[in-house]
Order: C-alpha cells, then structure tokens, then sequence
C-alpha cells in the first residue's frame, strides 16, 4: 500500500470492509462487530519483531526520565510504530504521567468511588453505561464487571472536575478500562482532560471550536477539493470534527487504528488528532465522493460513512505520516484563529458598551 497512490482512487483499502454482521467468535481486541470490528486478515506483526520492541520499551521504562529528557524523538518513533500491547497500559501510563499521579495520591480514587455523590449524577452516568462500546465483550453485560468499573471511573472524575462531566469521557475511559484497571484509568482520564485537550469538556465547548476552525484552514493546504466543497456548502467543523475530537476517535476507527492513534496522542499530543482527521477529510471526501454529494446532507452522511479502508490501520496512518504538514504549519494557525476570536470578542464587547 505504500507504493500506491491513491489520492483519487474510489478503492481506496477496497480489500478491507466493515462487518455488518455480529459475530459469536470476537476479534482478537474482544469485538463482535460494529465499527471497532477488525478484521483478523490484516497483517501480522513478526512475533520476534514484538518482542525487540517490547525489550526496548523495558529499557525505556527503567530510565524513562532520562529518556523522555533527552531522548524524546525516540520515544515518539517507537510510538509511531506502535507501543507492543503487553505494555501498553504501562506505556500508556508513563507518557501522560498517571504513574506518578497514582504514587502520589495513594487510596484517593478508591475514597472516591465509595464516597456517596450527587445521585442525579449517578443517574446520568448509569444512563451512559451500556452506550460504550456495547458490542465489546467487557461492556456486554449490563451489571457486570466492565459497566461497573466504568461507573466508578465516570463517578470519580465528575468528582474532580464537576463542571466538565459529559457524556464524551464516557468512551474514553472505556477504552482505557480496556487496556488497565480502574484506578491507572481515571489517572490517565484526567491527564486528558487537564493536559492534552483543557476546555474540550468545559460549557460553551469553546476549545473544540477553535480547533474545529484550525483543522478547516489546514485542509485548505491538504485538500482544497474538499475545503471548497465544505466552504461552497456552509458545513461548518463542528457538525463533523466535534465527536472525532472530544472522543479521540475512539467511536469512528477500527480498533487497530484507535490504538495506535492513541499510542501517538499520548506521546505528540493534540496534534495527532489533526492528521488523523485531514486524513479522513481528504480521501471521505476525495472527488468521486464528491460527486454523489449535492448538499449539505450528502456531504455529512459521506462523513459518517467514510469507506473502512481509509481508516484501517496501514492506509491512515502512512498517509498521516505523507501529509504536507509541519509543526510550524499548527503552529501558526492555532495563534491565528486564537486571535481571531480574541479580536472578535474585543469588538463585540466596544458594540456592547457603545449600544448602551
């Protein structure tokens, strides 16, 4: 696949395609169907390939100060590669720092999750539970173990952070409790929250906005077809990028790609999320697609329904990996559109004092 082209190709990953039955027999991540579904035909890592990776990233964690100090671009290529799944809860761990979060707040997660809370909370939160991932093995039965952890995780970081609760951290940890126990999941949640994506959650959904308004200007860069269809249309970002954004794509790719979305996001930040959805954008709306989409409503159930292949693991993310994009490019445009609504907001305030 890395050989071809296939910037205007309606085969896009043709080969590759979205169960649409249940299975009785799950796929080797624990999913009977659904859009996380991956197919067991795609190639196989070399076992004595795993294990290489698995002693470097053992060494990594034994001096893993020192690496992430002054060797952090080869901690982002081994993630790159993808973090080997017997170690990834712990990788997962070091890179956001919810190890060291846990050392120092021994036995606060588990007071939480016995201390009695807003019982309207934890209604809203049960309402939420058998949403996540219901075709996922852990989350099958209602009252059972996966549920209920997901219950105190929800339970504790609406806590913590009362005013940002909504139903997005609700896959999130969900896909952590998939990798780890609760107590190392509710770490990692909050360093979420609090350091990789801050006022994603908060009222008013603001961060998620002006990202939205970044991720449309680079794809005028990336793919001006598909800027000037969504442009010409009046589609604005948030009525596609805003459920890829808060639940880190986790509801959108099949497993494969989510994990090793994730294994970059922890280590890269944010600007994973970008690639990921430029990628997206460009071959979902790529001009055969295009062609079937007049409107408004054709555009956006073209982008609820991109075809399996742009998103199965080789194909993304070696085109997040060929995407004409620089850390400069982010950059500059998160400070443009920064001060665009910082500039918007200054004149709306003089029009408000002058019309009183």
């Amino acid at each position: 696949m890395a050989s071809q082209d296939w910037s205007d190709s309606e085969s896009v990953g043709s080969s590759v395609a979205a169960p649409s039955e249940v299975s009785t027999v799950p796929d080797k991540f624990g999913f009977l169907g659904g859009a996380q579904y991956t197919d067991e035909s795609e190639e196989a890592v070399p076992v004595e390939v795993i294990r290489r990776r698995e002693k470097k990233w053992l060494e990594m964690f034994s001096r893993w100060d020192s690496y992430m100090l002054k060797r952090y671009k080869k901690v982002r290529d081994r993630c790159r590669k993808g973090v080997p799944s017997a170690l990834r809860a712990r990788a997962w761990q070091h890179l956001c720092g919810a190890n060291k979060q846990l050392e120092r707040n021994p036995g606060v997660f588990n007071q939480l999750a016995e201390a009695p809370a807003d019982p309207r909370l934890e209604d809203d939160i049960r309402k939420d539970l058998h949403r996540q991932f219901p075709l996922h093995e852990m989350f099958l039965q209602k009252g059972g173990h996966g549920q209920e952890d997901l219950f105190r995780v929800l339970k504790v970081h609406a806590q913590v952070s009362p005013d940002e609760y909504c139903q997005a951290h609700a896959p999130l940890a969900a896909v952590l409790l998939m990798q780890m126990p609760a107590e190392p999941a509710f770490w990692c949640l909050k360093a979420i929250c609090d350091k990789y994506v801050p006022g994603y959650y908060a009222p008013g959904l603001e961060a998620i906005q002006v990202d939205g308004d970044i991720l449309y200007k680079l794809l005028k860069k990336v793919s001006p077809s598909a800027y000037k269809h969504l442009k010409k249309h009046k589609i604005e970002p948030v009525l596609y990028m805003t459920e890829w954004f808060m639940c880190l794509f986790s509801r959108t790719l099949p497993w494969s790609s989510v994990l090793r979305v994730w294994d970059m996001f922890f280590c890269e930040g944010v600007k994973v999320m970008f690639r990921v959805g430029l990628v997206v954008l460009k071959y979902g709306l790529r001009s055969q697609v295009l062609k079937r989409c007049p409107g408004m409503y054709e555009t956006l159930q073209a982008l609820r329904n991109i075809e399996h292949g742009v998103m199965a693991e080789g194909f993304l993310l070696f085109q997040m990996q060929r995407l004409d994009l620089t850390e400069d490019d982010l950059q500059r445009e998160h400070q443009r559109q920064v001060q665009k609504r910082r500039q918007t907001a200054k004149e709306s305030g003089a029009a408000a004092a002058n019309g009183r």
